[in-house]
C-alpha cells in the first residue's frame, strides 16, 4: 500500500503549516527517514510565470518558507528553484516570477539559496527518451542530495488538472520547454515527457500546496478556491490520484497522466492506496469549477465522466482589448502561429497546447467555443445538474 496524507490547514500561517507538514511527514516515516544534516535539499515549486502568491497560480511562498525553516532546522542547506513558463521578449521570466511570487524575498529571509534553473546549466540524461532525441534537465536537480517537489492543486485549460507529476515541466530550462511542446503536441505523447523526466530524477518527496486551489481556467486565468488542504507522498501518481478524485473526477481519465499510468510511475489504483492523515477518504471540494472546456459526471446517469468532444471544442483568440503587447503568447508559441503585429493566431498552426492562454499575465488570451450551439447546451447542461 502506498500511503498519501491529506491535512487540513485553513491558512498560511507559519505555524499551522509547519504543523500539517510534520505532523503528515511523520506518518511517512519521519523527516530522518528522508534527510540528513549537511544535505542539499531542493524545494522544486510551482513558478509559472510572475503571479503573486495569493493567486493560486504558484506555490505560496509561505507554504515554503514553512518547509525552509523545518529543513534548517535538521542542518539542511536549502535550495529553491525552478523555471518559470513563458518568455517576455524571448526571454523566461524567471527573475521576475521569483521576485512577484514572494520567494526570492522568502529565500533573503530564511538564508536559502535560489537556484534560477535557467542560468544554472543543464545535463544531458541520454537517449531514453520517449518523443525527444535527448532530454535536457536543470543542473540543480542532479547536484542536490534530495529533492522535494512542491506542487500546487490547480486546474488546467489544456489538461484538465496539474499536480505533483506535471510539476516536473520546470526542471526544463527556459524556452526548451516550447520545443518539447513541439515535439509531443498529444497530451498523451506529452504525458511521456513528464515521466520521461520522473525517472531521470528520482525525487524522494512531493508535498502539494492545496491551502489555495485555483479553479476554472488554470493553470493561470482561473479562480482562487479555498480548497485548505496539503498533501503529502513520496508517490507523485498516488497523490495525484487522491487530488483528482478530490475534484470529483478520475484519474483515468486525465489524458496527460495515462503514460503515468501505463508506465507504473506510482500507484494510480485507489484500492491500493492508504490515506492518513485528517482524513481517511478523499475530502470532495464542493462546487469546485474545472475547465470549459471539459464536461465532467456530476449524476450518474451522465455517462462521460470527463471526456473532451469536438461539439465543446475551443480554442484560444486573443482580446485586443486587454492585449498589452507584451508578446509573451508570441514568444511562447511553440509552432510560431501567432501574429505579432495583430495578434491572429493561424490555426492550421495551431496544436492547442494553450501555452498562449496559461501564461498571458493579462488574461487576454480567451476560450471561445468553435460551435456557438456547445455554449448554449452547457448552460442547459449545467442548469440541470446543478
Amino acid at each position: 500500500m502506498v500511503k498519501v496524507v491529506i491535512n487540513e490547514c485553513i491558512d498560511y500561517n507559519i505555524e499551522n503549516v509547519t504543523n500539517k507538514i510534520n505532523s503528515g511527514i511523520e506518518l511517512l516515516g519521519g523527516w530522518d527517514s528522508f534527510i540528513k544534516p549537511g544535505m542539499k535539499v531542493l524545494l522544486k515549486v510551482n513558478l509559472i510565470g510572475p503571479k503573486p502568491p495569493e493567486s493560486a497560480a504558484v506555490t505560496h511562498c509561505e507554504f515554503v518558507r514553512a518547509l525552509t525553516r523545518i529543513l534548517k532546522q535538521k542542518g539542511c542547506i536549502v535550495w529553491i528553484g525552478d523555471s518559470a513558463g513563458g518568455a517576455i521578449a524571448g526571454i523566461a521570466p524567471t527573475p521576475q516570477s521569483l521576485d512577484v511570487s514572494g520567494l526570492k524575498k522568502v529565500a533573503g529571509e530564511e538564508n536559502a539559496e535560489i537556484k534560477n534553473f535557467d542560468k544554472e546549466g543543464t545535463v544531458d540524461t541520454g537517449e531514453n527518451c520517449s518523443f525527444l532525441s535527448r532530454l535536457y534537465l536543470a543542473k540543480p536537480l542532479f547536484d542536490a542530495d534530495f529533492i522535494i517537489n512542491l506542487p500546487k492543486l490547480k486546474t488546467h485549460s489544456g489538461c484538465i488538472y496539474t499536480g505533483a507529476v506535471k510539476n516536473v515541466f520546470g526542471c526544463i530550462q527556459g524556452l526548451r520547454k516550447a520545443q518539447y511542446h513541439k515535439a509531443a503536441p498529444n497530451p498523451k505523447d506529452f504525458g511521456n515527457i513528464l515521466v520521461d523526466i520522473h525517472e531521470a530524477t528520482k525525487i524522494g518527496l512531493h508535498i502539494m500546496d492545496g491551502i489555495t486551489a485555483m479553479e476554472g481556467e488554470g493553470p493561470t486565468a482561473g479562480s482562487v478556491y479555498p480548497a485548505k488542504k496539503i498533501l503529502m507522498s513520496t508517490d507523485p501518481l498516488a497523490l495525484d490520484t487522491t487530488a483528482i478524485q478530490m475534484l470529483g473526477l478520475d484519474i483515468k481519465d486525465i489524458p496527460i497522466l495515462q503514460a503515468a499510468i501505463g508506465r507504473n510511475l506510482g500507484e494510480s489504483d485507489k484500492n491500493n492506496i492508504e490515506l492518513c492523515g485528517d482524513y481517511k477518504t478523499p475530502p470532495l471540494l464542493k462546487n469546485y469549477k474545472i475547465p470549459k472546456r471539459f464536461t465532467s459526471k456530476k449524476k450518474s446517469n451522465y455517462k462521460a465522466i470527463v471526456k473532451v468532444i469536438d461539439f465543446l471544442k475551443t480554442k484560444p483568440k486573443i482580446n485586443l482589448k486587454k492585449c498589452q503587447k507584451c508578446n509573451t503568447c508570441v514568444d511562447s508559441c511553440p509552432m510560431h502561429a501567432i501574429n505579432k503585429e495583430t495578434k491572429k493566431i493561424d490555426y492550421t498552426k495551431c496544436i492547442e497546447c494553450m501555452c498562449c492562454h496559461e501564461l498571458c499575465s493579462f488574461e487576454a488570451v480567451e476560450l471561445k467555443r468553435v460551435n456557438p450551439l456547445a455554449g448554449i447546451m452547457t448552460k442547459l447542461y449545467r442548469g440541470n445538474y446543478k
